[in-house]
This record gives structure tokens, C-alpha cells and sequence, in this order.
């Protein structure tokens, strides 16, 4: 399958939103339970670092970074949201857009990436550890879903060698 990795532009927010639901609906991408509006998801994304994988006019996954803090010292480190549709999961495109992000992050001056991932998400995790984040610890039953289901989340981040 052929596809380009691309800066998401506004147009791409409603498949983007699809492929956010997708994860909701899975129990174990995301704790939301409901996608938020374009203007709350815009304001609480950094502008340099979205992207979308996209195969003519199909967009096939996405990632962006979300500051961690409103803190100067805290500027260059960012958390990753990656979603991949169920259509086409396994096929190399969470790699390339998490090596992309890695690295237009790296470009915009970010040195430290980070990740909470639910604790069975087991693929998301393992696409983490392939892009070269590592695991820093689990918080044990860290949040309670609508189901009265407890979850643990793996952190893991990833420091930048190029930016000292």
C-alpha cells in the first residue's frame, strides 16, 4: 500500500475524528469516551507536530503531540497520541508516523517524547519500544472505566540524542 506522511490540516479533522472514535471503541486506546470538537482538540494539540498518514484522500492514521505543562522548563517535552485505523493496522504506518513525529519534534526543539499507554495495549507499546521509547514504570489501576474496569498504564518516553 502505497501512502505520504503529511501535516494534518483542518480538513483531514473529520476522519481524523473517526479514527479517534475507532480507538475509543476498543476500550484500551484511550481513557475518553467521547471525541471532543475541533476547536477543544485544535487548542489542546501542538500546531508544528500533527501529522496524518494518508493515501490519496484517505487518511489512514494520525499523530500529534499535547503539551505536558504550561511551565518554560517543561517547553521541549510533549506527550504522542498515535491512532491507526482498524483497516490499516499492521501494515507499517504507525512506525512511520511515530518515526516522523520523533523527528519533526526533534526539529522543533522537543528532547524528551512520553506516553501512557493502557496496560493490554499491547501493540501500542510495542510500536513505542520498536521507535526507540522505553518503559519508565507502571501506575497500577490509575483509572476506573464506565464499566467499573480498573486499568494500568504503562509509561514510556523517549529522550532525544540530538537535542543536549
Amino acid at each position: 500500500m502505497e501512502y505520504r506522511i503529511d501535516d494534518m490540516q483542518p480538513a483531514d479533522w473529520d476522519q481524523v475524528k473517526d479514527i479517534y472514535l475507532e480507538g475509543i471503541k476498543t476500550g484500551i486506546a484511550t481513557f475518553q469516551t467521547e471525541c471532543p470538537s475541533w476547536d477543544n482538540w485544535n487548542q489542546n494539540h501542538i500546531d508544528s507536530c500533527r501529522l496524518v498518514a494518508r493515501s490519496g484522500n484517505t487518511v489512514l492514521g494520525w499523530a500529534a503531540l499535547s503539551p505536558t505543562s504550561s511551565r518554560k522548563c517543561y517547553a521541549g517535552v510533549a506527550e504522542v497520541s498515535i491512532y491507526i485505523s482498524g483497516k490499516y493496522k499492521g501494515k507499517g504506518i504507525g512506525t512511520a508516523l511515530l518515526k516522523s513525529v520523533v523527528r519533526i519534534s526533534e526539529d522543533k526543539g522537543f528532547w524528551t517524547l512520553q506516553s501512557a499507554i493502557i496496560r493490554e495495549n499491547a501493540a501500542s507499546i510495542a510500536l513505542h519500544q520498536k521507535c526507540g521509547f522505553r518503559e519508565l514504570g507502571i501506575r497500577e489501576k490509575v483509572a476506573k472505566m464506565e464499566n467499573g474496569k480498573w486499568h494500568d498504564v504503562v509509561l514510556m518516553e523517549r529522550r532525544s540524542k540530538r537535542i543536549e
